[in-house]
């Protein structure tokens, strides 16, 4: 009998947490969770459903549902495990799941007490709508993430490296809270337009090492930033940055961008091209581009391209991926079909 109570009492054992068992991930308060969010190389994570996050997300978060079958698959693909994750769902529960299963596949995960309700209780700021990031590998094996923002307002973060492209504040009833964000190392400034040029913005995102980089209109009216003309390039640390032309062609419209004023960029980071169109239209120097492996280009008329002219601009060049960007209420719902049969891999991401 001692011996069968022995072994009852083993059976027990075997589930029921024991006294070195350590949650293997730390959940903070809010205030310390803004906090760690201003750190460099934290990585933000929603783990609710989509409609969730449409509906509000604190910014710069990236989405991933942690019920999905595919959660640490995924999250492999898009986290950076050298650098820290922080996690929130609606009260908590699903965050604290998806920390968990973080840990456990080696991530250092910090879990946010109450989820977005304590959040939006102690006042903090959400963004409506989608954001995507979409992660590259650079040829020697770095990471190069993409957040879709919103319209013209491109997050790029290359090795830890924060490069923020025409960040802007608000736009109609859209905002983004770059206090969520880290400081940027550089910032790109197109051209002057308020939809591109946010003096609030601009602030936000710099320290006392951040470049900022724009035409020389833009210049003047910040009183300060390195000025790089149409067929300028500018060596950087972190990449080679070219200034190419980005102005309108058709008649009517050749007061929106100028010829020669506006700058379009492309940017050389660690073997790979990025063109970042701007305010354009369909140039013939778009002919010139070669080897591009991502673009995006904008499509709303009357300022930039229509959905036709975006085709032609594309096939001059052919990037390996294409983002449309900037299309407001434009229809670019088509773009993917329509230049499958050029190899372009058409990504429809929510910068409206």
């Amino acid at each position: 009998m001692k011996k069968f109570f022995s072994f009852l009492l083993a059976m027990v054992g075997l589930n029921m947490p024991t006294a070195c068992h350590h949650q293997s991930f730390q959940s903070i308060g809010v205030d310390e969770f803004a906090e760690q969010l201003n750190q460099p190389k934290v990585q933000l994570l929603d783990v609710r459903t989509a409609k969730e996050f449409d509906e509000g997300h604190i910014s710069g978060a990236s989405l991933l549902d942690v019920k999905s079958s595919d959660f640490i698959s995924r999250a492999k693909n898009l986290l950076d495990p050298s650098q820290p994750v922080a996690v929130y769902c609606r009260s908590g529960k699903r965050s604290a799941m998806a920390a968990e299963k973080l840990a456990d596949a080696g991530f250092k995960v910090i879990n946010l007490k109450g989820g977005i309700l304590a959040w939006l209780d102690a006042k903090k700021p959400t963004v409506k709508g989608s954001a995507e990031c979409d992660v590259f590998t650079t040829p020697s094996g770095k990471r190069l993430e993409f957040h879709a923002l919103m319209h013209g307002s491109i997050r790029i973060v290359f090795d830890g490296t924060e490069i923020q492209v025409d960040p802007v504040t608000k736009l109609g009833d859209r905002t983004i809270d770059f206090t969520s964000m880290p400081k940027a190392q550089y910032i790109l400034v197109t051209h002057e337009h308020a939809d591109h040029l946010d003096k609030q913005a601009i602030a936000t995102l710099s320290d006392d090492n951040t470049v900022l980089v724009t035409n020389r209109r833009c210049a003047d009216m910040l009183g300060f930033g390195k000025v790089m003309s149409n067929g300028d390039k500018l060596q950087q640390p972190h990449f080679l940055l070219e200034a190419v032309p980005a102005y309108n062609t058709t008649e009517g419209h050749l007061q929106f961008h100028p010829k020669g004023r506006d700058n379009g960029f492309v940017l050389n980071i660690d073997g790979m091209r990025i063109y970042i169109a701007g305010d354009t239209e369909d140039i013939p120097e778009m002919a010139q581009l070669h080897d591009i492996d991502i673009a995006f280009l904008p499509c709303n008329q009357p300022y930039t391209m229509t959905p036709e002219q975006l085709v032609k601009a594309a096939r001059m060049f052919k990037p390996k991926v294409l983002y449309p960007y900037h299309y407001g209420q434009t229809d670019v719902s088509s773009l993917p079909e329509t230049l499958k049969a050029d190899g372009i891999d058409v990504r429809i991401r929510h910068y409206e």
